[in-house]
C-alpha cells in the first residue's frame, strides 16, 4: 500500500503556495500552476512544508495522486520538466515553423503540429527534439502526441523513440 499521500512536501524557497475555494496556485521563479483539489481532500501549509488531508478513506485513492500532482508542479515551477526525443528513419527529420513543429515521418506529406502554450522546444540536431515546460502533465501528453506520429516499429527500429527509450527487436522472416 502506497504512503504517497502522507508525505509532507517541503516547499523550496522562493515558492508560494496559496488555496481558495478547493484551487491550489503555486508560483515560483518559472512561472505559475494551478490545479483543483478533488472533494474531500484539503492542503495545509506550514512554515516551509505542505501537507495533503484526507477526510475519511473513501478519498485514500486519491489522496496520493494529489500529493504527487502538488509535488510535480513545485518541481515545475523551480527546475522545470524536460523530454528527449529522437527519430530514426531515412530521411526522417524535425523542423521548427513558427510555433509550429514540422515532423517528415515517410509519409507522402509532412505532419504539422501546433506547440501548446507554455512549451518551447529546441532541435539540436535535425534529428533530436528537446520539449521544455513547467506543466509535467502538459509536457508529456505532447511528446506522447509527437511520438504517435510514428511509433517505432520492431524490425528495423525506424520510428520517432523517447531519448533513453530501448525497443525490443525482432527477427523477422527466415528465408527457406
Amino acid at each position: 500500500m502506497s504512503r504517497i499521500g502522507n508525505r509532507k512536501i517541503e516547499i523550496p524557497s522562493g515558492v508560494t503556495i496559496t488555496e481558495e475555494n478547493g484551487i491550489v496556485k503555486v508560483t515560483g521563479p518559472k512561472g505559475e500552476l494551478t490545479t483543483t483539489l478533488v472533494n474531500g481532500i484539503s492542503v495545509k501549509v506550514e512554515d516551509n512544508t505542505l501537507e495533503v488531508l484526507r477526510k475519511n478513506d473513501t478519498y485514500k485513492a486519491m489522496h496520493g495522486t494529489v500529493n504527487a500532482n502538488i509535488n510535480n508542479m513545485i518541481v515545475g515551477v523551480t527546475k522545470g520538466f524536460e523530454k528527449q526525443l529522437e527519430i530514426v528513419g531515412v530521411g526522417y527529420r524535425f523542423a521548427q515553423k513558427g510555433n509550429v513543429i514540422v515532423i517528415s515521418a515517410g509519409y507522402s506529406h509532412p505532419v504539422e503540429m501546433q506547440i501548446p502554450e507554455g512549451i518551447t522546444i529546441e532541435l539540436p540536431s535535425n534529428t533530436e527534439l528537446t520539449i521544455k515546460g513547467i506543466d509535467k502533465e502538459k509536457l508529456g501528453e505532447f511528446a506522447a502526441n509527437v511520438r504517435k506520429v510514428r511509433q517505432p516499429e520492431p524490425y528495423k527500429g525506424k520510428g520517432i523513440r523517447y531519448k533513453d527509450e530501448h525497443i525490443i527487436r525482432k527477427e523477422g522472416k527466415k528465408a527457406a
